[in-house]
């Protein structure tokens, strides 16, 4: 009952935040927040399980019980990990904790319900990674929607609202597109499954089991189900050219919220393809192979560009999150256990490095008051200790060794390069690989301009050293990318045991 007492105790957390006076309420949150981390950590070192959760593997601190019965489907309460989702459990609950204290500068109006909202999303983030129910799994995926508008709409920039709506209409009619194909397929199932949980459909479906559906022939109603299932999970990833509403987003929202958005919410789209679409329909995951290999390196160069041609800091690193997304595509439609655990494996070390990237923007901002590069340069010789963290974060994105991103990006190249799924896969995977080219351009053009350089400042505001308090997550998710980039198999070799069941069969 663990994981049921993480995501109780996270939402009883955010309701004793909500009613906490301001004052209080950045501490109190930070306290609350730290039994989840334990708990995620526990459940680490105690993992036991083996295989896939989909695939008839060994489920982790695993509860199933029936709740009710709707249209002749039994609906269950649920929840367990494997290899794949625990590593996000854990990214989940570290970067909350430490989003919420990058927020006790910047965040100084409704404290109690800013973090009262914080905690509440980390609560639903728990239960889409360790639902294993369609129904409990929707109605987590869908309540993250909720905080996430409030916390743009609220506490943003001057164009909050519009960038909340546009961030809740494009993610809300993904949901939509992605349910209608699900749906599509438990009827195309009929009476061979029972329930809607998430293993036994993805057995009906591996084992052949789909049926017509209002005269649709069992292949087309596959590849119908999987394009709406990939085209509503692609909006949440993002994947060009549906990334329109991220940039928005990360600009107009506060540096906490944009800090979960990249390292957490983004993932839960890539961590939906992998279950459904590729883990469920891999035979028409390898029909489309070309277009979706396409779509990955489109992503991967076109976000590298619209990076390039930015000027405010916060554009280039949200633009930055959907070239590193396109790798995760990549990987995944390699169907090799490097490809698809390197994939895996990119999704927890993306999340570390662009949620120290916005953290790091947000302490800049906060002492100079402005993310444009052309307003200032040389602050390194007044913020040394942000600095350095900022060029090490930078150096992380570009794949350097013994970082995090390195061991990420190596892992899908060379399950890419390995990849069968069609004869022209190393040409895209080379052809993505130019991105990293793109992506040392602009990181290293923007820290020469803004870091490096005679000191010039066009602001009215003294600039120092960042407090202990901003700095401290910095320096905490820097130490966790090293430690990941030089022992990935703290996570790696989980990965690939759950990874290996989704590659049987799939030619």
């Amino acid at each position: 009952m663990i994981i049921e007492a993480l995501i109780a105790f996270t939402f009883v957390a955010a309701l004793a935040v909500l009613v906490a006076p301001d004052e209080y309420a950045g501490r109190l949150a930070f306290v609350l927040s730290l039994p989840p981390v334990a708990g995620a950590l526990w459940m680490w070192s105690q993992f036991d399980a083996s295989g896939n959760a989909l695939m008839d593997g060994t489920i982790a601190f695993e509860t199933d019980i029936v709740w009710f019965t709707l249209g002749g489907l039994d609906l269950h309460w649920f929840v367990g990990v494997d290899g794949i989702s625990l590593p996000l459990v854990v990214l989940t609950t570290i970067l909350s904790s430490l989003a919420i204290v990058s927020a006790w500068t910047p965040i100084s109006e409704r404290q109690s319900q800013f973090y009262g909202l914080m905690l509440f999303m980390e609560a639903n983030l728990l239960g889409v990674f360790t639902a294993l129910d369609f129904f409990v799994w929707f109605v987590f995926w869908e309540a993250v929607l909720v905080p996430m508008y409030f916390l743009v709409g609220v506490w943003g920039g001057p164009r909050r609202k519009y960038a909340a709506i546009k961030f809740f209409v494009y993610t809300n009619i993904a949901s939509l597109v992605m349910f209608i194909g699900f749906i599509a397929l438990v009827f195309g199932l009929g009476d061979s499954i029972g329930s809607l949980r998430l293993p036994e459909v993805a057995m009906a479906l591996r084992a052949g089991e789909l049926g017509s559906l209002f005269g649709i022939q069992a292949p087309t109603l596959a590849a119908a189900a999987f394009v709406a299932m990939f085209v509503g999970f692609a909006v949440k990833v993002p994947v060009a050219p549906l990334h329109t509403w991220l940039p928005d987003a990360h600009v107009e929202a506060p540096t906490p919220v944009s800090v979960m958005l990249a390292g957490v919410l983004l993932k839960m789209g890539t961590y939906a393809l992998l279950r459904f679409n590729f883990t469920m329909l891999p035979e028409v995951a390898v029909d489309l192979a070309v277009p979706i290999a396409i779509l990955a390196v489109v992503s991967v160069i076109y976000g590298a560009l619209l990076a390039l041609a930015q000027e405010d800091l916060k554009r280039i690193v949200a633009y930055s999150s959907v070239s590193s997304m396109g790798y995760v595509i990549l990987g995944l439609i390699a169907y090799t256990t490097y490809g698809v655990g390197g994939a895996t494996f990119q999704m927890v070390a993306h999340g570390l490095i662009s949620g120290l990237m916005f953290m790091t923007v947000g302490v800049v901002y906060n002492t100079t008051h402005t993310r444009m590069v052309g307003d200032m340069s040389g602050i390194a010789d007044r913020m040394p200790v942000t600095a350095g963290i900022f060029v090490a974060g930078a150096f992380a994105y570009m794949g350097l060794p013994l970082m995090a991103g390195f061991a990420g990006e190596f892992f899908i190249f060379k399950g890419s390069f390995e990849s069968t799924t069609f004869s022209g896969m190393p040409l895209f995977t080379a052809a993505a690989m130019f991105g990293i080219v793109i992506v040392a351009g602009y990181l290293l053009f923007a820290m020469q301009r803004t870091l490096f350089g005679p000191f010039r400042f066009d602001g009215e505001y003294t600039i120092t050293e960042a407090p202990v308090h901003d700095v401290a997550p910095l320096a905490v998710l820097l130490a966790l990318i090293i430690v990941l980039g030089v022992a990935p198999d703290l996570f790696f070799g989980m990965i690939q045991d759950a990874v290996n069941p989704i590659l049987g069969g799939v030619s």
